[in-house]
């Protein structure tokens, strides 16, 4: 169970995202304005314009080599645009001096594919990193604060193993936990089922839903599993690589449905479906 605060523009359960609970004049959570985003050379994404609502699941969606990565690189500073601009919460990522820049930086947490934890350092001392880079606490404060991280996300009791001892889903966990150990208002995940089970995917997925559910927090996806889009997205942009940008955004089962792109009705309608369906059942989801 994940443990509940109430930002200020917390989205209650059963309020769609993105609703009153912002107020009505805020900005979204985050901005693409026109961005082109590559490694040099000719981009790999070009004049690319989207927003994400404060508390919404958002996923980056498209098949291999379309950019979902790259784009999610250049989302959270790995990369700089080569133009255009990103903004979280009206405020430009791009343009922030040095101090506004790091203050942006709290106010998201990144699960990496695989968790990306250090080796050599336990769960606890992981988890730890970020509060000893960007707050004042002393070590045991920190190692306090890591440890109720860890119980957030299922892991009391495995504070001093070392990732090499655990499973990979309890890594994606423990990922999870790092992430959120500034208390952060937009997580990113990417390909946070890679290389898990179905099981232990959906137990992931469930897991993302309440952290939207009880801390108001709004979570940007990049996934293609069809399973995870259709469980627990609100919106997807879906990429795709010839045209080297995005070709729809919307709730995933009207676009299966109804996109005028065949390209999108491919990949959403795309392998078998639990209960022998194709691409997505038509039955409602639970109310957020």
């Amino acid at each position: 169970m994940v443990a509940s605060r109430q930002p200020d523009d917390f989205v209650p359960p059963g309020r769609k995202p993105g609703g009153s609970g912002a107020g009505p004049d805020a900005p979204p959570a985050i901005e693409a304005d026109h961005i082109d985003c590559g490694y040099g050379g000719d981009p790999i994404l070009r004049d690319l314009s989207f927003s994400v609502r404060r508390g919404e699941i958002f996923f980056i969606i498209g098949g291999s080599g379309c950019g979902k990565s790259t784009l999610l690189r250049h989302l959270i500073g790995l990369n700089r645009p080569s133009s255009g601009d990103v903004r979280f919460f009206g405020d430009s990522f791009l343009e922030a001096d040095a101090v506004h820049r790091r203050d942006l930086l709290r106010r998201f947490g990144v699960l990496y594919q695989g968790g990306a934890l250090w080796s050599s350092l336990t769960l606890l001392e992981n988890v730890a990193l970020p509060l000893e880079e960007y707050t004042t606490l002393d070590a045991r404060e920190r190692a306090e604060l890591a440890a109720f991280k860890l119980s957030q996300v299922g892991l009391a009791g495995y504070e001093s193993y070392y990732p090499a001892e655990i499973s990979g889903g309890m890594k994606k966990r423990a990922g999870l936990a790092r992430a959120l150990a500034l208390d952060p208002q937009i997580v990113f995940f990417d390909e946070p089922s890679a290389g898990l089970d179905p099981i232990t995917s959906r137990k992931l997925d469930e897991l993302i839903l309440q952290v939207r559910e009880l801390l108001g927090t709004t979570c940007v996806v990049v996934s293609h599993e069809l399973d995870s889009i259709f469980s627990i997205a609100d919106r997807v942009l879906m990429l795709e690589k010839s045209a080297r940008g995005a070709i729809a955004t919307g709730d995933p089962r009207e676009l299966a449905l109804s996109s005028p792109d065949e390209r999108v009705r491919e990949f959403l309608s795309r392998g078998p479906r639990p209960g022998g369906e194709k691409g997505f059942d038509t039955a409602p989801r639970p109310a957020h």
